[in-house]
């Protein structure tokens, strides 16, 4: 889970803008799972016991949505900052879940991700 935080710091850190560093955390969260398929299911498809809209939420999951929050904080304007980026993450996690099922056209993935970002990032 920390390798997720990670990624998404140095792909955020890295951008040359705002826009940018959306859509390079949003390809390293895509990355991420990807490269750690396993992980990626047990943190975010497999039923389990970890609570995630909650102050009880594990420490290394907090920071890879803090994480998030933090690249999306210039471009949420007057939404809420947390649910801005759940609505985000949520677009995201859809889309990534949903090509690696066979469920969406894998050679479309770039293109799906660029969108997300357009909608949200401008």
């Amino acid at each position: 889970m920390t390798d997720l935080s990670k990624s998404g710091a140095a792909a955020r850190t890295a951008a040359s803008d705002e826009r940018q560093a959306v859509a390079d955390v949003a390809a390293a969260y895509a990355a991420f799972a990807a490269r750690r398929p396993a992980l990626y299911d047990a943190m975010f498809t497999l039923a389990v016991d970890l609570p995630f809209a909650s102050q009880d939420v594990p420490v290394d999951l907090a920071r890879a949505f803090a994480e998030l929050a933090e690249t999306l904080r210039p471009i949420a304007g007057g939404d809420d900052l947390e649910t801005f980026t759940e609505t985000f993450w949520s677009g995201l996690h859809g889309l990534v879940t949903l090509m690696r099922s066979g469920r969406l056209r894998r050679a479309d993935h770039d293109r799906r991700l660029a969108l997300l970002v357009d909608r949200f990032a401008g």
